[in-house]
């Protein structure tokens, strides 16, 4: 790939099915732009394998010229890319790019899935989210009691939850419904800043799922007005935001500083549910016989294991 594509190599132009903005680049294109500023943005040049060289660097992580020639491909090229005005890029240079940006599972197809949208080759309809939970899922939430477990919609709305899954996160029901968002409650609740331990690591998962879905769906007038508080009333959530990670969630462990029944550290499952829009099923569990399952099963004081627990609906 020396050399890489040229100002005559493969270029958008005015048969583009893109929508466009006001100055001719693409509206996908420019998506692609802000993926890569920022993620050029976390590289720095010794990671990159490259000299610090002399002087202060005005750019954080890597320059253009330097990604550019990391990744085999004229300056010119790359900024026209990462400014939205280059919008078809091949699948050669993409994976070039990822490879110097260090970019790998998540991350990496993230990439591709945004160069595809630029170049019109891949078209993503906006989704229907059902924020009404089936009876079916309702009553596996039942049975499930009681282990900790709820349904959400794609951009983390608390769609259903059984007694445990409710009291697992205290404070977010005293929420009007519309608001109560997981990622909102670890960033603007006082219980939700201190839950999860460490803080740092579960919000930026969370943001980082955000991330991924709304590069999905970037038309949801649900996810931008809760990106655009979080923005307002939050500097961490805007720092986070800015790096660009993404992250699809399927499970792994959470520490809890629960303020009920205490410390406790739990497996937990990610499960999406067909024909829902992309609602998910979360399930928490503990080690049988451990601390932390007697401190789980403390969520639900009322459990016996040929008791009934009713399951409450919520709507985003």
């Amino acid at each position: 790939m020396a050399g890489g594509p040229t100002n005559n190599g493969t270029t958008s132009n005015a048969t583009t099915s893109n929508a466009t903005t006001g100055n001719g680049t693409s509206s996908s294109g420019t998506e692609l732009g802000r993926y890569l500023k920022a993620r050029r943005a976390l590289v720095s040049p010794a990671e990159a394998g490259l000299p610090a060289g002399a002087g202060i660097r005005r750019t954080p992580g890597l320059r253009r010229e330097e990604l550019a020639t990391l990744a085999g491909v004229s300056v010119d090229y790359y900024t026209r890319l990462e400014r939205g005005r280059e919008t078809n890029p091949s699948t050669a240079v993409i994976d070039s790019i990822s490879r110097a940006l260090r970019l790998c599972g998540d991350a990496h197809e993230r990439l591709h899935d945004l160069a595809e949208l630029a170049s019109g080759r891949l078209t993503e309809p906006h989704p229907t989210t059902e924020d009404t939970v089936r009876e079916s899922v309702l009553r596996v939430l039942d049975a499930l009691s009681p282990l900790p477990a709820y349904v959400t919609s794609p951009h983390s709305f608390m769609l259903a939850a059984n007694p445990a899954g409710r009291r697992l996160l205290p404070g977010l029901w005293d929420w009007p419904e519309e608001e109560r968002n997981v990622t909102r409650y670890l960033f603007l609740h006082p219980v939700g800043r201190t839950l999860y331990v460490p803080w740092e690591e579960t919000v930026s998962q969370s943001v980082a799922h955000l991330r991924a879905v709304g590069g999905k769906d970037p038309n949801s007038p649900k996810l931008a007005a809760l990106v655009g508080e979080l923005l307002l009333k939050s500097p961490e959530f805007a720092r986070i935001w800015d790096r660009y990670e993404v992250l699809e969630r399927g499970g792994g462990t959470k520490t809890f500083a629960h303020p009920k029944v205490g410390p406790m550290t739990l497996t937990y499952e990610v499960m999406q549910l067909a024909r829902t829009g992309g609602q998910r099923l979360v399930t928490y569990q503990a080690r049988p016989g451990s601390p932390d399952e007697a401190a789980m099963l403390r969520l639900d004081p009322a459990a016996r294991p040929a008791e009934h627990h009713s399951t409450e609906p919520l709507t985003a």
